[in-house]
């Protein structure tokens, strides 16, 4: 955490990884329960926090049609510490990508106002209590059971198509699969069936990530980023639309 002269501090705020997801019920008040196994990423948001102004902007590589309104998660975790602060936001992790960057934004926020309620950030989105605390992970109830694991070194290939998932769109699919019994699966992505019925392009990428490099990706969380173990830099050439990043476990 850095400070400048003008009394902003910049905060990190990295992406997560869900390598592992497995949905386990719902609750009666719609919240979905979940066990799985997080990881912290060196891809980072950086966030400069202003306190005392007002105002919500972004900048960097993905920016572009992010929501500045009440909605935003940023807003509602300073709505939830009672704090004021202007917020400029390099946005280099992807929104609707499965790597929960809107939920680091929203963690550095409650990380900067000394807020350690894991099951109110819990409420606010589900990666949340694991981005407050990052590294490794196994993650339960609807995110706010945290059990730290060892860390384990891993390069991750990232392959980012240019549009996003919603998030509450897919576990709608899921709830709808779950109704008619097709939640079975090998996958280590519960989600991951249920991101294919809300934007079925993600077919698509699948299986031209899997001829490119001979290894089946598996999607991060609800999408739409597709990963895979080890340094595949060279996709990049096989998929001149999407973003492809090699970065590592922390």
């Amino acid at each position: 955490m850095n400070t400048t002269s003008n009394t902003s501090i910049i905060i990190d705020a990295p992406a997560k990884l869900t390598l592992s997801l497995r949905v386990t019920g719902v609750r009666e008040d719609g919240f979905h329960l979940i066990d799985a196994e997080m990881v912290t990423l060196d891809l980072v948001d950086k966030v400069r926090i202003t306190p005392n102004e007002d105002g919500l902007n972004f900048d960097g590589p993905f920016s572009s049609g992010i929501s500045t309104d009440s909605s935003n998660l940023v807003n509602r975790a300073l709505a939830l510490v009672g704090r004021r602060a202007r917020v400029h936001i390099e946005k280099n992790i992807p929104s609707g990508g499965g790597l929960g960057g809107g939920s680091a934004d929203a963690a550095a926020i409650l990380k900067w106002a000394g807020f350690t309620d894991l099951v109110a950030a819990s409420r606010l989105g589900a990666d949340i209590p694991f981005c407050m605390i990052g590294g490794r992970a196994r993650v339960q109830g609807i995110g706010e059971v945290i059990d730290i694991l060892p860390p384990v070194h891993r390069e991750i290939t990232l392959v980012i198509p240019p549009f996003g998932v919603s998030t509450p769109a897919v576990y709608r699919a899921w709830d709808d699969l779950a109704k008619a019994g097709n939640t079975t699966t090998n996958n280590p992505n519960d989600l991951q069936q249920a991101a294919l019925i809300v934007e079925p392009r993600l077919i698509e990428w699948h299986d031209k990530i899997a001829q490119a490099c001979g290894q089946a990706p598996v999607l991060a969380g609800s999408g739409s980023t597709w990963w895979l173990d080890g340094a595949f830099l060279e996709l990049a050439k096989d998929l001149p639309k999407a973003t492809v990043l090699v970065t590592q476990t922390r």
